[in-house]
C-alpha cells in the first residue's frame, strides 16, 4: 500500500507515523515543509519518496505535490495527524479521488456549531451552542441561555482563543477582544469533571480505546500560572460505569459524524448534568498522549494506527497494566530559566516510577503559560494503581519548583 504522509518531521512526535506505517508494510511518501537534506538517515529510511511544498496548509502546493506523485504510483491513502493540516489533506483527497476522513467529516470536526448541532441529532448530549456572526446573535443567546458562557473561535482547538464570561460587563469585554474572527462559536459553559476519549476506529468501529482525566479542566489551567495541571490515562476503562456510558456515546460520534478510519480524539465533560460530549477531532491526541498510552499498556499504539490503516485491523491489546500521567511545570514569571528545587528529592523517592522528562536547562527562555502542558519543564510518571499515580503528580507539583528571572 502506498501512503502519502502529510509533514513527517514536525512536531517531534510526528516521526513516529511514517516509522509505524513502515513497520507494518507500507510504503511511506511523505510531505512536508522541511528541507530532504534536513531530515535525519532514521526518517529518511522509512519513506520511499518525499516532495517538499512551502506549505502544507495551501490546498494547490499540495494538491501538485500529490499529483507528482500520482503520477509515479497508485496513492491508496492519504494520512494527516494535525489538526490544522486537517482540512486541506481532505480537500486534495477529494480533488485527486483518495480514500480517506471527507471534507464533510474535516469540516464538522472543525466547525463547532455544526459539530455540536450533529452530536445532538444523534443523541450525544452536548452544550447548548450557536455559531454567531455578529454581537447581536451573541446577545441574543445570552439572554436565553444564561451565564456562564463560553466564547471560542469556531475552528479553534483545545482551550486556544477560548475565554469563558460570567456577566454582561465581561461579554462586551470579549466580544470587543474577538472583533476580528468573522464569526464565532457561543457555548454554555458545562460544569463538571473534564477528560478525553481516544480511540482507533476501522470503518466507523472503535476498535482500540483509551479515558484520560484533566486535573484541572483545560480553561482553568490555561489561565493560571500557578496550577502545575497534569492529564492522567486511566487503567480502569474495562470497569464500566461512566466509561461504558463514554465508549457508547464514541460509537455515536462515528456514525454522527461519518468517521471511517482514523484516530480520534474526544473532549468530554461529566457533571451535575450527566456526560457532555465537547470537541471532537477526527485525528489522534496532541501533548505526547499516546506515548503515555504506550508507556501504560506495553503496547505500540502508533503501530496499532498503522495496522488499522493498512490492514484494517488492529492486533496489539491493551495490557491496562498501569495509569500513565503527565504534570506540567510552570516557571514562577516569564524570562530565563534560572534553576529548579526538589527535581532531586523526587528522583530519589518516585524515581522508578518517572517514564521521562524534560528538564530545560539553564538560560533556556520561558514559554508562556497558556502555550499548553508540554510548553516549559515536564515529568511523565506511570503505577499500576490510578490513585497512587495521582498523589505522585501531586507530590511532584507541590516539590518541584521552576524558577525564572
Amino acid at each position: 500500500m502506498n501512503i502519502v504522509f502529510v509533514e513527517p518531521h514536525f512536531p517531534k512526535n510526528q516521526r513516529e507515523f511514517p516509522r509505524a506505517l513502515a513497520s507494518v508494510g507500507a510504503r511511506v511518501i511523505g510531505i512536508g515543509e522541511t528541507p530532504w537534506d534536513y531530515l535525519d538517515d532514521e526518517l529518511k529510511s522509512w519513506m520511499v519518496h518525499y516532495e517538499q511544498v512551502g506549505s502544507v496548509t495551501d490546498r494547490g502546493q499540495m494538491t501538485e505535490a500529490v499529483r507528482r506523485v500520482q503520477g509515479m504510483v497508485w496513492v491508496d491513502r492519504m494520512e494527516s495527524t494535525i489538526e490544522a493540516h486537517q482540512m486541506v489533506a481532505a480537500q486534495v483527497r477529494e480533488d485527486l479521488g483518495i480514500p480517506g476522513t471527507s471534507v464533510r467529516t474535516t469540516w464538522l470536526c472543525r466547525d463547532k456549531p455544526s459539530m455540536k448541532e450533529a452530536l445532538r441529532q444523534a443523541g450525544v448530549p452536548t452544550a447548548a451552542s450557536t455559531g454567531a456572526d455578529d454581537a447581536a446573535q451573541v446577545w441574543e443567546f445570552a439572554r436565553r441561555v444564561g451565564y456562564p458562557l463560553i466564547l471560542k473561535p469556531r475552528d479553534a482547538a483545545g482551550a486556544a482563543g477560548t475565554y469563558r464570561v460570567d456577566d454582561d460587563t465581561q461579554l462586551r469585554a470579549t466580544l470587543d477582544r474577538m472583533a476580528g474572527y468573522g464569526s464565532i462559536a457561543v457555548e454554555e459553559f458545562v460544569e463538571g469533571h473534564e477528560g478525553f476519549y481516544d480511540t482507533v476506529a476501522i470503518d466507523g468501529q472503535v476498535a482500540l480505546d483509551f479515558a484520560s482525566h484533566y486535573y484541572p479542566g483545560v480553561l482553568e489551567a490555561m489561565r493560571n500560572r500557578w496550577i502545575s495541571p497534569q492529564f492522567v490515562a486511566t487503567n480502569r476503562i474495562d470497569g464500566g460505569g461512566v466509561y461504558a456510558e463514554i465508549r457508547e456515546m464514541g460509537e455515536r460520534v462515528n456514525h454522527a459524524l461519518g468517521i471511517g478510519t482514523s484516530a480520534t480524539h474526544m473532549e468530554w465533560f461529566y457533571g451535575p448534568k450527566g456526560l457532555k460530549f465537547s470537541e471532537i477531532g477526527c485525528r489522534p491526541p496532541g501533548v505526547g498522549c499516546w506515548d503515555l498510552y504506550n508507556a501504560a499498556n506495553d503496547m505500540d499504539v502508533y503501530a496499532a494506527w498503522a495496522e488499522a490503516v493498512v490492514h484494517g485491523r488492529v492486533s496489539q491489546r491493551p495490557s491496562r497494566s498501569h495509569a500513565a500521567g503527565i504534570i506540567a511545570l510552570r516557571p514562577d514569571r516569564d524570562g530565563q530559566i534560572t534553576g529548579y528545587s526538589g527535581l532531586e528529592d523526587v528522583e530519589n523517592r518516585l524515581g522508578r516510577w518517572i517514564i521521562d522528562a524534560h528538564i530545560p536547562s539553564q538560560g533556556t527562555p520561558t514559554q508562556p503559560v497558556e502555550a499548553g502542558f508540554m510548553a516549559n519543564a515536564w515529568i511523565r510518571m506511570k503505577h499500576p494503581d490510578y490513585d497512587h499515580l495521582r498523589a505522585m503528580l501531586d507530590d511532584v507539583g507541590r516539590t518541584v519548583q521552576v524558577h525564572a528571572g
